[in-house]
């Protein structure tokens, strides 16, 4: 799946002042991904804020982005869960024109053995009517996807093609791109291990930052991805405060904050997730001076 090599952005959901989902903005930020160099977005996922949106508010943020894409980029939908039969009846009355692909995240606080992660993985896989990568990130899900498990569902089921890999542990990412079949798409779901994990094997990134920083991110990932890791190197440690800002008061909160920050949104957030803290703002309006 050649569509999701490269450089992935898992979308924020602008909000109003009132909270209500800011279309406008939300068209813009997709325009500006499309005009600099980003190769494929992820609607709906954890930095979309998808567990504060109601079915409705989904369906807006949907529609939004499929109409303002217009074919030109890959779409991935988030969908996931930890009640597997609710979600794979979710999966089979979906309506899913104009993605490619579903992001499907490890069953979260039920903390399933590797075999019920399997398990889950397997009904999914017959339920989805679209190509399926898996999300691992333990830090959320409070269970790790070990990469033995990851291999084992790579290899029976042919409609799953990747996976997210963000449990912050580059040992773990190489061994399970040592394991996988080689057109397994590992994609790294930290942005900060994104080129040594793409140095490793990996095929790129779902990222956050780069949805601030599209033009060089995506050039930092292309280099990794050609082979020149002095060139891509001098662009991470460009980028490097910025990651650690941005995800230093959680996600996304500090992307929003940059985003605010650049005149691309308003920085509201839902509850129970908050604005970034004066002193955090100040920070990142500091590396934006600096930046160039």
């Amino acid at each position: 799946m050649n569509s999701f090599i490269g450089t992935g952005v898992a979308l924020i959901t602008p909000f109003k002042e009132d909270l209500s989902v800011d279309v406008q903005a939300l068209e813009n930020l997709v325009e500006n991904q499309i005009e600099n160099g980003i190769d494929y977005l992820v609607v709906l996922g954890t930095t979309a804020e998808s567990a504060s949106l109601n079915k409705e508010e989904k369906q807006l943020v949907i529609n939004t982005v499929v109409k303002k894409n217009n074919k030109r980029l890959p779409l991935v939908l988030g969908m996931g869960g930890n009640n597997t039969y609710a979600l794979c009846e979710e999966l089979k009355a979906a309506n899913l024109s104009g993605f490619e692909a579903i992001l499907s995240v490890s069953p979260f606080y039920n903390k399933p053995t590797q075999e019920g992660i399997y398990q889950h993985f397997k009904a999914v896989a017959a339920a989805s009517p679209l190509p399926i990568i898996l999300y691992n990130v333990p830090g959320r899900t409070a269970s790790n996807i070990l990469p033995e498990t990851i291999n084992r569902i790579a290899r029976d089921f042919s409609n799953v093609i990747g996976v997210k890999e963000a449990a912050g542990d580059m040992v773990q990412a190489m061994k399970l791109i040592s394991l996988v079949p080689k057109d397994f798409l590992v994609i790294s779901g930290d942005d900060m291990l994104t080129l040594p994990m793409v140095l490793a094997g990996g095929k790129g990134v779902i990222s956050v930052i780069a949805q601030g920083f599209p033009v060089e991110f995506s050039k930092m990932v292309s280099l990794g991805l050609e082979g020149k890791p002095a060139e891509a190197y001098e662009l991470h440690y460009k980028l490097q405060r910025s990651i650690d800002l941005i995800f230093a008061e959680g996600n996304p909160a500090g992307i929003k904050a940059l985003l605010a920050l650049k005149q691309s949104i308003q920085n509201n957030l839902r509850l129970p997730l908050v604005k970034a803290t004066p002193a955090l703002q100040q920070q990142i309006e500091d590396f934006l001076k600096n930046f160039s």
